[in-house]
């Protein structure tokens, strides 16, 4: 895979069941360009390796003032220099290529998750962990792929130079083949300290980041309550945390690649020291004792992949637990599509709750506890938080559809729907029947104001389609948003399509022309809203009412008003034990208040 073929058309199935074999699956998947990065790590660390033998023969040369072999020396100098000028280029193109292929692998494989999983992802793992995850993790993670076969390159040079040093010259050769193993391995027993204090600052870092990002979502409520103080104040403690824990990480790590720098210099000292001892009793020549120094030099730089892979393993090892973490999350009930790939029609049942929302009508469900309302919608949706009995659409479980296929039949809106930034065009440019234009789909919404609203703000758009939207659509109030996502909503023209709470954020004059639209734009298709207003109940097919998990009472806005306590009270924002009575003046005001509206409407 090169960087221009990005995307993967398929990411595979990851090995999730814990970070080091994530990463293991991680490695397997790129193996053609791990041999790549090998092989020209191999020739890089091969030549270098081979400039002291060189020098060695020179100097000897140049001692025995034999000219042929100074020129043998020149040429296997130059042919090691366009090696090692050759190698290092190749290794860096392959190595980067890794990184980057590995990085994007991790974020099609999040990315893909976080489509299957929906909204129930962020309520399993928190926003902020999330955003970490695709962002720095996945960094960690490519940089720990791409590290490991330049690690594999070094190590196998070591082990090649040392051999041959015990070889060209053992008495010398003896104390390096000793004493470079001792280098690498001096730093293991600092390596679990380092790791746990990445891992406090992966945490505080992580801790930090959804701190932000929920100051920066609720930054206009808390301007309204005045308190942006106190949440700045919250994330400047979590900000200094995360800077004390970096200064720790950053102090054992320095503390390493101290010994990295000190060892091998006194490994140097070692052989020179022994080394003149030979050379002054004449067990070697000068160039051997040049060519053993040069080597040992020389054998500092790949002996650096070793730390740098140690700590590439320590960043990237909770790095690569928490990727798991999220790509291990499974849907509450899958059966992963047992079923052909179809889009069936006809009644929405669900069994767990008695609800039935026939075909072609406009069903509103009234539901005194709104978190229970919000997981009904999600189940409706094939997205259900818990285990339990499929819901039903014309008789064909969900759940046994593929998730494509469930999510073209039934689409959720949720009650706090998300608006993309770009622009009002990009915004409504989804997957649709190709039945409702976005004008109707505007129209039915009441966006009007909300188009001239976005080509004020506009410097350079005349057609409001061209208009900006800003990030989660801040620059507008929170019906404008609500009416474009349900605008959006409309477009798709799905078989069935629930609302959830979608005009709790507009007037009640905008809200009556919205009901009328969505009613007439959505006539003969299936559509489920949860709602308390009585200006959309009163517009329903049918309501019905959930008392805990069950319906209890199905019917006519206006029977059930009449005829059901527990429905009144949570329409008419009552308590149970004060629910007026049937011809009480609290249910008169009511329904002549919902007259007064349906007039002016």
């Amino acid at each position: 895979m090169q960087i221009q073929d990005l995307p993967y058309p398929d990411p595979g199935v990851p090995d999730a069941r814990s970070g080091p074999r994530f990463l293991w699956w991680l490695f397997r998947n790129q193996l053609g360009g791990q041999l790549k990065s090998l092989a020209w790590g191999l020739l890089h660390f091969a030549s270098v390796a081979a400039l002291p033998f060189c020098v060695g023969v020179a100097v000897q040369a140049v001692v025995d003032r034999s000219g042929s072999r100074l020129a043998l020396a020149g040429g296997l100098l130059a042919l090691a220099c366009v090696g090692n000028a050759v190698g290092d280029t190749f290794l860096h193109r392959t190595a980067i290529t890794n990184w980057i292929t590995a990085a994007a692998r991790v974020q099609q494989l999040l990315a893909r998750k976080a489509a299957g999983l929906g909204s129930a992802l962020t309520r399993r793992v928190a926003a902020g962990e999330v955003v970490a995850v695709s962002t720095g993790d996945v960094e960690k993670i490519g940089w720990f792929v791409e590290a490991l076969s330049r690690f594999t390159a070094a190590l196998v040079t070591i082990v090649l130079v040392c051999a041959g040093l015990l070889v060209y010259q053992p008495a010398l050769g003896v104390v390096v083949a000793v004493g470079l193993p001792a280098l690498a391995l001096a730093v293991l027993p600092l390596l679990p300290r380092a790791t746990r204090r990445a891992d406090v600052q992966r945490e505080k870092a992580g801790r930090a980041t959804e701190l932000a990002s929920d100051t920066v979502a609720g930054l206009r409520v808390l301007r309204g309550i005045g308190g942006e103080e106190l949440f700045l104040d919250r994330y400047r403690r979590a900000s200094q945390e995360v800077r004390h824990a970096a200064v720790r990480s950053a102090r054992m790590w320095s503390l390493i690649s101290a010994i990295q720098v000190l060892l091998p210099g006194l490994l140097l000292i070692a052989v020179v020291w022994h080394g003149v001892g030979l050379a002054r009793e004449g067990r070697i020549t000068i160039g051997e004792l040049v060519t053993v120094y040069s080597s040992v030099m020389v054998l500092t730089y790949p002996l650096r992949h070793f730390e740098e892979i140690a700590m590439a393993y320590s960043f990237s090892r909770p790095s690569a637990k928490r990727a798991a973490g999220v790509l291990s999350l499974e849907r509450a009930t899958d059966t992963a599509g047992s079923r052909a790939a179809e889009v069936p029609s006809g009644d929405l049942y669900d069994p767990r709750t008695g609800l039935l929302a026939p075909a072609g009508l406009l069903t509103a469900v009234v539901c005194g506890d709104p978190d229970a309302a919000g997981r009904l919608a999600e189940r409706l949706g094939g997205h259900p938080s818990q285990e339990g009995v499929a819901v039903l659409l014309g008789g064909v479980p969900l759940d046994d559809l593929p998730l494509d296929s469930a999510r073209t039949a039934v689409l959720v809106q949720d009650k706090d729907p998300v608006l993309l930034s770009g622009t009002l065009r990009e915004l409504l440019d989804v997957p649709a029947s190709g039945g409702v234009s976005a004008e109707a789909a505007l129209a039915a919404a009441q966006c009007d104001d909300v188009l001239a609203a976005l080509v004020q703000g506009s410097l350079d758009a005349a057609d409001p389609m061209d208009a900006r939207i800003t990030e989660r659509g801040r620059s507008l109030s929170g019906g404008q948003r609500q009416r474009l996502a349900l605008a959006r909503s409309l477009i798709t023209d799905p078989e069935v399509l629930v609302l959830d709470e979608p005009t709790s954020a507009v007037d009640s004059h905008t809200e009556a022309r919205i009901a009328q639209g969505v009613r007439e734009l959505r006539a003969g298709r299936t559509t489920v809203v949860f709602t308390s207003s009585p200006l959309l109940l009163d517009r329903a097919d049918r309501v019905a009412f959930l008392h805990g998990d069950e319906v209890v009472a199905v019917g006519a806005h206006r029977e059930l008003v009449h005829s059901e306590p527990r429905y009144r009270a949570v329409v008419t924002r009552e308590a149970d034990d004060e629910a007026a009575p049937v011809g009480s003046v609290a249910l008169t005001d009511v329904l002549q208040e919902l007259e007064e509206i349906e007039e002016k409407a």
